[in-house]
């Protein structure tokens, strides 16, 4: 090890500070700061090098932590695709919303057909994975109707793991409705040791045909909602009697 080696290990960070600049502002020559601080002209460019860095970085502009890049996506027609599924399925936006998205955001343009298309390929899919399952492991079956529109939806739940085992679209809500796809699901091995449902006719009567005598128990919401209507009207029958009291009570005192 040299000299002027053992010079510069031996420097403070103040005095190194102080020969990067002199250096930086070329006060004097290299050579002649060198052979003065007994130090190599090498050690010298690296001084000033650091503190070149250090001054880009102190004036660097200041970058946004929005506008950082958090990931890339590798965009592909399928990854679209699931895109278009979210957005309708989760975000329950409509066609025109998911092809304002893929325009505005991935400057792709598509149209509502191929929107409906997507989906049709995909509820084709879910339709052939519903009709594999085992549904031999469902023990109390929760049976209604819902609507889409003036459409009844036919619904059949799962009670312990909330699994949707009939969401059927029908044109009608009668026994025989109820009844072909209670037989559908009933040979994927549905047969559970009693249903909970509302009083529907059409229910019970489709349950009958596809499961005999097994049990239907009358559902609670219908007889808190009728028992909600009955409080709620005699509670207004209550106030309407205090009103009617305080008033002769009025007239009474005024009379005396």
């Amino acid at each position: 090890m040299n000299s002027s080696s053992c010079v510069a290990t031996t420097l403070s960070p103040s005095e190194r500070q102080e020969l990067a600049l002199q250096v930086l502002t070329k006060t004097e020559p290299v050579t002649n700061l060198a052979k003065e601080h007994q130090v190599s002209r090498k050690f010298l460019y690296q001084q000033r090098n650091r503190a070149n860095d250090a001054l880009e970085e102190a004036f660097a502009p200041t970058t946004n932590i929005d506008d950082e890049v958090l990931f890339h996506l590798p965009v592909t027609k399928a990854w679209l695709f699931q895109l278009i599924l979210s957005l309708v399925l989760i975000c329950h936006s409509s066609f025109r919303g998911v092809v304002e998205l893929l325009r505005d955001l991935f400057d792709f343009p598509t149209c509502v057909g191929t929107i409906h298309n997507r989906l049709a390929v995909a509820s084709a899919s879910a339709i052939k994975n519903n009709q594999s399952q085992d549904l031999s492991a469902i023990e109390i079956g929760l049976h209604d109707e819902i609507f889409h529109g003036s459409k009844p939806v036919l619904v059949g739940i799962d009670a312990t793991s909330t699994y949707y085992y009939l969401l059927e679209s029908a044109d009608h809500r009668d026994a025989d409705t109820w009844g072909y796809h209670l037989l559908n699901a009933a040979e994927q091995g549905l047969d559970p040791t009693h249903t909970i449902a509302d009083a529907g006719s059409g229910l019970r009567a489709g349950q009958k045909e596809a499961f005999g005598d097994k049990p239907c128990h009358g559902d609670v919401f219908h007889i808190q909602h009728q028992c909600q209507t009955l409080a709620n009207s005699l509670n207004q029958k209550e106030m309407g009697a205090q009103t009617r009291r305080q008033a002769l009570e009025a007239q009474m005192a005024k009379a005396k």
